[in-house]
């Protein structure tokens, strides 16, 4: 039986990059930096809730930024199911401080840990729903259900950008089926 690829749908960046989630992550962050998508994602939440549109003078940006998010979740879910074949390489203690402003010690320690607390909680299906959703609200002059609940797939989504960029900072190993560790360059 033939295993279906995700395809992480990043054709809006430079390259086409499909079943590498570290790849998709690269690109990803060639795109805009951590910030730029922390604030973005902080600002279309908090537009979700309110009568004014967000970016109301170029909502195309806030397109760009929804296909952007989306291909990552994708990448983070694939790498998710694949976690086992990975590990993070071990803190120098030379770590910018600011990625422990959302992750707990352990998930600091181990970042994989974040992506499978994310999708054990949620699907990806539900990720992408309230990507789509907070968008729509966002664009809309009409303010959201304030009983709606967006802050779990929130929180879980700025972790798994912190998780994604500390990794990117230590560097990946890939385990082969010997127990031998290949570097993975970034």
């Amino acid at each position: 039986m033939k295993k279906n690829k995700i395809s992480f749908e990043t054709s809006f960046c430079a390259e086409l990059v499909k079943g590498n989630p570290f790849k998709e992550f690269d690109a990803f962050f060639d795109f805009a930096d951590l910030d730029y998508y922390k604030h973005h994602l902080s600002e279309v939440v908090i537009y979700s809730y309110k009568t004014k549109v967000y970016e109301q003078e170029n909502p195309s940006n806030v397109f760009v930024f929804y296909t952007a998010v989306c291909s990552f979740i994708k990448a983070c879910y694939c790498l998710q199911q694949k976690s086992k074949k990975w590990i993070v390489t071990a803190s120098l203690n030379c770590e910018t401080v600011f990625h422990l402003s959302s992750l707990t010690k352990e998930e600091y320690d181990n970042p994989l840990i974040v992506f499978q607390k994310a999708f054990d909680e949620k699907t990806l299906e539900e990720f992408e729903f309230f990507l789509s959703e907070i968008v729509r609200l966002a664009l809309s002059p009409q303010a959201g259900d304030p009983d709606s609940d967006h802050a779990t797939s929130y929180i879980h989504l700025i972790k798994m950008l912190d998780a994604v960029e500390l990794m990117r900072e230590r560097g990946i190993e890939k385990i082969k089926k010997t127990n031998q560790i290949n570097h993975v360059t970034q």
